[in-house]
């Protein structure tokens, strides 16, 4: 799947309450899911063997929830840049997505604040299919540079 421009730092002076986060676009394959059965150690067939997905009624194999959540934060370190922290980061799965399924992930900027002498950004994020539902929502903290100090 794509990602965002690696390299870009954000600073707390660039942050607006509000401002959209990039999107970027994943397809997952069923190669990707069952590597990602195999390192996690997730055996659960439902993951990478259709017929056994089939067996529970399911329509496909499905996406990892796992998986999902480490993809929106990746994306949260990507837009962030490489001086910035995650001080605090959760997600939820709250619905199915399948391999071949083109997934959007979007966030934005709920609010910014000072913490403990950082700079704090609370984000929203979530990952939505292609009939705009949101499969997994997120939230998370992360603390910026500041230009002043460099």
């Amino acid at each position: 799947g794509a990602t965002m421009s690696k390299n870009i730092q954000r600073f707390i002076e660039d942050i607006e309450v509000g401002m959209e986060l990039e999107p970027t676009f994943n397809t997952p394959t069923t190669t990707q899911l069952f590597n990602y059965s195999a390192v996690s150690r997730n055996g659960h067939r439902i993951h990478y063997e259709e017929k056994f997905a089939h067996g529970d009624r399911l329509p496909a194999v499905l996406v990892q929830g796992p998986l999902q959540g480490a993809q929106l934060s990746a994306y949260i370190c990507d837009w962030m840049g490489d001086a910035g922290f995650v001080k605090k980061y959760g997600f939820s799965c709250r619905g199915i997505a399948m391999p071949g399924e083109t997934l959007t992930i979007k966030g934005r900027v709920k609010r910014t604040l000072e913490e403990d002498g950082n700079h704090a950004v609370e984000l929203e994020g979530w990952e939505e299919n292609g009939e705009g539902e949101k499969l997994v929502p997120a939230t998370a903290t992360v603390y910026l540079p500041s230009r002043a100090a460099q």
